[in-house]
């Protein structure tokens, strides 16, 4: 399984930005998919994150302003952000875990919030 991430931009405080990952392979669907952040000199936080069954979970700090989604025609999953703060500025990385317990990652997409 490959993942390319997309998406990642500077915004304006207040702003939105949608990124998306697009998965290769045949298990995307039956996967449980993410989105994870990063800042330097910090670990690696969950953000949201996506059942095959369509149950979700939100860090605190996002909920409310974030949406995860997927779209399983298209192998790719979505994480629409309004509401940006400064503080959402990091290393956006995409998830995919498979029910055979196999992990990937995305490459990375930049957001960068403007205050």
């Amino acid at each position: 399984v490959q993942l390319q991430a997309s998406g990642g931009g500077l915004v304006q405080a207040g702003g939105s930005l949608r990124l998306s990952c697009a998965a290769s392979g045949n298990k995307f669907r039956f996967s449980i998919i993410g989105w994870y952040r990063q800042t330097p000199g910090k670990q690696r936080e969950l953000v949201a994150m996506l059942s095959n069954a369509g149950s979700t979970r939100y860090v605190n700090s996002v909920k409310g302003r974030f949406t995860i989604s997927r779209d399983n025609s298209k192998n790719t999953m979505y994480l629409q952000m309004n509401s940006l703060k400064p503080d959402d500025t990091a290393v956006y990385y995409c998830n995919l875990q498979t029910l055979g317990g196999s992990e990937y990652w995305g490459q990375g997409t930049l957001v960068t919030v403007s205050s």
